[in-house]
């Protein structure tokens, strides 16, 4: 029977195929006495065959698509997977117990896993990660509980998922993967900015879709309404047809600009360029006419892997994206963690306000090796092109002057290394702490720019979590205390010389597009599949009436007055 579910619209496009169920499943064990404990261990064994398998088929395409390095995790695996130190005890427990695989299985791996976990031992610690992962395998198959692998998906599919998180949406492969939904989120989510850098379509905030879709259903998702349809009828999937070659026609308009300028109807120029989150995007970048890349999210280097990336890895990250702009500019952030991206392998405290608490710069401040290992391998990159670098998260004037003590030491180590090293790196901060905004003449004396990361500083302004279903109300971009904030920041650049650019999704958004024009930012950087939409209605508007426009809008009371307002004055202004 035909469905129809309504979400959020987070990432443009329209996808049609059949649903996989990206679901963690839960893995619930009894412990039951066995007459036969022999066909326990043939069990036992079974399962692990069957592990061993899946774990050899996932390293060689790990191997082949991500490079020996990443392929190394599951020899890591594989070695647990044949360790008689681990499937002996195991087995022992089956016999002398009498009782199940399963049950034996967990008692001897949390057994093992809360020994390695308590030792002052970083590679003793990595060793538990491999041995849960490994056992949650093996009980998956004595289960007989298929845990899906979206790194597996060899056929064309529409992910279905509660959530996904930055890592699980950095495995999909946007060959078979044409779409997803989830049950959560919002368009500032971190997988709904994935499913945009990829240029995927992806309806998030459905509620409904896990309990709704089985796999193998028929699902259309529409990116652009906010629709997800289930077992459509033909005449449905017809109308999408339709549509989906309309939308394509669309992007064919939008590509004839992608060599040229972004100027306004009045020959005002300002700067598009893109948000990333690996090397591999660039290609999106460069084929949908990026000026340069405005956000680097470095986070993705250290995430789904087992360990810290080494410098050299790192210096190949950054070389490779500043060699492939050729030149144009390059903001790379630096590590960003804390918040919604977690790295286990740090073992980070759990904390009940992760947005407000230990994250990002604050991180950076106290794990100083963490810090300068990436500062030595940004540096080393800076010969290969235009590099700037950004420090996240800056709530006070002191800690950008000790992240600035701390880049200049590790220049100076470089140098006495006889390392080259750029003599023309800007030095400036994202702005997203409501704080900053407001003490924005002050940082502007010692910033070289600004970028605004309008996400946080819409939900820290508005005190509403951007990701909670239930506030996401008070999630209002064009909220006048919004604007305000935003005047602020441009104008206290302006005054002392320097340049103000934008990172948060705000930036691609077609309603915020002619405030922001009208209050004078000079770069706007988004999603890759947004700039050539954007370039498109910034060449429809004039910057005289844009910054009418945004006077006008600053004095309004709420986000509907100005939303309203906007939408009629792009309307006139394109006649």
């Amino acid at each position: 029977m035909s469905t129809l579910l309504t979400g959020i619209a987070a990432s443009a496009g329209i996808a049609m195929a059949k649903a996989y169920r990206f679901i963690e499943p839960e893995l619930t064990v009894e412990k039951i006495k066995v007459d036969q404990p022999e066909t326990e261990v043939a069990r036992l064994d079974g399962a692990v065959e069957k592990s061993q398998s899946e774990l050899e088929a996932i390293r060689e395409k790990a191997h082949k698509e991500l490079g020996q390095e990443k392929a190394a995790i599951f020899d890591a695996h594989l070695l647990v997977l044949q360790d008689p130190e681990l499937l002996g005890p195991i087995k022992d427990r089956i016999q002398s117990e009498n009782v199940n695989a399963e049950f034996a299985l967990k008692e001897t791996a949390d057994m093992f896993i809360t020994m390695f976990e308590q030792m002052d031992n970083e590679y003793m610690k990595e060793r538990a990660a491999d041995i849960r992962d490994v056992t949650k395998r093996i009980l998956s198959h004595l289960l007989g509980i298929h845990i899906p692998n979206p790194s597996l998906i060899a056929e064309e599919v529409i992910i279905i998922a509660e959530d996904l998180t930055p890592s699980d949406t950095a495995q999909l492969n946007p060959e078979f993967v044409k779409g997803f939904t989830t049950d959560v989120g919002g368009r500032t989510s971190h997988s709904a900015i994935m499913a945009r850098s990829m240029e995927i379509p992806a309806v998030v905030g459905t509620k409904e879709a896990v309990a709704s879709i089985q796999n193998g259903d028929f699902i259309i998702v529409d990116g652009l309404n906010g629709e997800v349809h289930i077992n459509p009828t033909p005449e449905v999937v017809k109308q999408y047809e339709f549509k989906h070659s309309a939308y394509e026609a669309q992007k064919a308009e939008w590509a004839k600009l992608v060599s040229q300028p972004t100027l306004t109807k009045d020959g005002q120029r300002v700067e598009l360029a893109a948000n990333i989150g690996t090397p591999k995007d660039l290609k999106g970048v460069l084929d949908n006419g990026g000026e340069g890349i405005g956000l680097y999210r470095t986070e993705f280097l250290y995430m789904g892997r087992n360990e810290l990336p080494s410098e050299e890895e790192q210096f190949e990250a950054y070389k490779a994206v500043l060699e492939g702009m050729k030149g144009k500019p390059v903001v790379v952030r630096t590590l960003d963690i804390g918040g919604d991206k977690e790295l286990p392998y740090l073992d980070l405290p759990k904390e009940m306000n992760p947005f407000l608490g230990y994250r990002a710069i604050r991180l950076c401040l106290d794990e100083q090796s963490i810090f300068r290992t990436q500062l030595r391998s940004l540096l080393r990159a800076s010969v290969y092109g235009n590099l700037k670098i950004m420090f996240p998260m800056i709530a006070t004037l002191t800690e950008f002057r000790e992240a600035k003590k701390m880049l200049e030491e590790v220049r100076q180590e470089l140098t006495a290394e006889g390392v080259s090293v750029s003599n023309n790196i800007e030095l400036g901060i994202m702005v997203e702490i409501p704080s900053t905004a407001v003490m924005a003449d002050v940082f502007a004396k010692e910033v070289d720019f600004f970028s605004i990361g309008t996400n946080d500083l819409i939900q820290y302004t508005m005190a509403a979590d951007r990701m909670n279903e239930r506030v996401s109300y008070l999630y209002q971009p064009y909220n006048p205390a919004i604007l305000r904030l935003v005047k602020m920041v441009v104008d206290a650049a302006h005054k002392e010389g320097k340049w103000a650019g934008m990172c948060g999704e705000m930036a691609g958004d077609e309603i915020a597009i002619p405030i922001l024009l009208g209050l004078g930012l000079d770069e706007f950087s988004m999603s890759a599949s947004s700039i050539l939409k954007s370039r498109s209605l910034i060449s429809k508007l004039t910057k005289q009436e844009m910054e009418s426009l945004a006077k006008e809008v600053l004095l309004m009371e709420t986000n509907e007055d100005v939303k309203q307002t906007v939408a009629n004055a792009v309307e006139k202004n394109k006649k």
